[in-house]
């Protein structure tokens, strides 16, 4: 295909919609994509009126289906090349799969859709018709995420036998719900948001992370999910023993009641050389500790290898990726840029007839979607039984 900008149709983010504001100042960071459509509501009359006062032109439609349907009839460089659905989790599954269907690449907000049914269908789909797919697992876009990862899987800290990964927040600590609040209240009922509320919402978030930085996975959960807010129909606290693939343990917990607390996502990897942290609320480094020495801080953008624990010959790749010097602070904007960015290669790729390989190394792939679904209905059926451990369903 020609180097004009990609087009990225949206598919829901009106009326306020928060996270559709990162994505689409991440979407046209670097001036090689572009918002040109979207089917932002579900009542048609709002969507249009929506996209007609959106901040900057773009091509309003009264429904997803309408936008898809229209695309096959567009001049070739008017037609879209993904689609962003910033939508609640109950409306992932059907426009995903139609534009998959239309040959429409997704980019889709986690989690990938409301059950394992839906998440296998996806999966298959992407499949059969080779086609990339993204879930918005954000903070997979840190450039610290990807050194972390790198040290872990290159073994530098040996063997993993522990991996502490948490997210905590405070915004859910009251009824907020009751309040007819958007957010929260999309979040709290089972049909819109599943069958767990914050394992689903943010235990996914600790969950990726995990997987992403060790590589592991998750293969038996015991469960604890619990609802401190009185009244309240789903989970707002969110407690999980995990035993890992390779034979080491975990624990993934989020929580939505901790007063004070803003987006405190963070990862402890310990291994039977040294221990790594990680903080999404500081992201810019790194800590590794290392037995009877001082702890190591690493800062994006100020690395060099050979220092005794790097080795000299860092991946090019990586060591290429910081967009500015370090002290100048990438931050959650750029994280939500990095993913754009790294799918939009892969959609370039794919639309040259070119191989492309969505394998989960620089954003999460459908497939990491899946795993994310499998472990919260994996959960679910363990907290129902107090807690028993439960494998996770095997992938098809």
């Amino acid at each position: 295909m020609s180097n004009r900008p990609l087009n990225v149709g949206l598919v829901g983010g009106g009326k306020g919609a928060f996270i559709v504001h990162p994505h689409q100042k991440a979407i046209h960071f670097d001036g090689t994509r572009r918002v040109v459509a979207g089917a932002l509501l579900p009542n048609p009359k709002a969507a249009l009126e929506d996209a007609a006062n959106w901040p900057y032109p773009i091509r309003g439609y009264s429904s997803y289906d309408e936008m898809i349907a229209a695309n096959q009839t567009l001049p070739e460089d008017q037609k879209l090349d993904y689609i962003l659905i910033v939508t609640p989790n109950f409306v992932h599954f059907d426009p995903a799969m139609k534009a998959m269907q239309a040959g429409i690449a997704v980019f889709c907000e986690k989690p990938l859709c409301l059950n394992l049914a839906e998440a296998n269908e996806l999966v298959q789909t992407a499949h059969a018709l080779n086609i990339p797919f993204s879930v918005a697992h954000t903070y997979l876009g840190h450039w610290t995420s990807r050194f972390a990862r790198y040290i872990v899987q290159s073994g530098l800290l040996g063997d993993v036998r522990w991996v502490d990964s948490y997210y905590l927040q405070g915004w859910l600590a009251t009824k907020l719900e009751a309040t007819g609040q958007q957010q929260a209240t999309w979040r709290q009922d089972p049909k819109r948001a599943g069958g767990s509320g914050c394992g689903g919402d943010i235990g996914t978030h600790a969950l990726m992370q995990l997987r992403y930085v060790t590589g592991l996975d998750v293969t038996q959960v015991s469960t604890q999910m619990e609802s401190f807010v009185e009244g309240r129909v789903l989970d707002d606290h969110f407690t999980t023993y995990c035993k890992l693939s390779n034979g080491g343990k975990a624990l993934v917990r989020a929580s939505q009641i901790c007063i004070g607390l803003k987006n405190d996502l963070g990862l402890l990897v310990a291994g039977t050389k040294g221990t790594l942290r990680w903080r999404q609320e500081e992201p810019e480094s790194i800590t590794i500790h290392l037995p009877n020495q001082p702890d190591r801080v690493y800062w994006r953008g100020g690395i060099t290898g050979g220092d005794g624990f790097l080795p000299t010959d860092l991946p090019a790749d990586l060591m290429a990726e910081p967009t500015i010097p370090s002290g100048h602070p990438e931050g959650f904007h750029d994280a939500f840029a990095r993913l754009h960015r790294s799918f939009e290669a892969d959609v370039r790729k794919w639309k040259a007839g070119e191989p492309f390989s969505c394998d989960g190394s620089k954003y999460a792939s459908v497939e990491d979607g899946w795993a994310g679904i499998a472990f919260i209905e994996a959960c679910v059926e363990s907290s129902r039984h107090d807690g028993a451990w439960t494998a996770l369903p095997a992938k098809n």
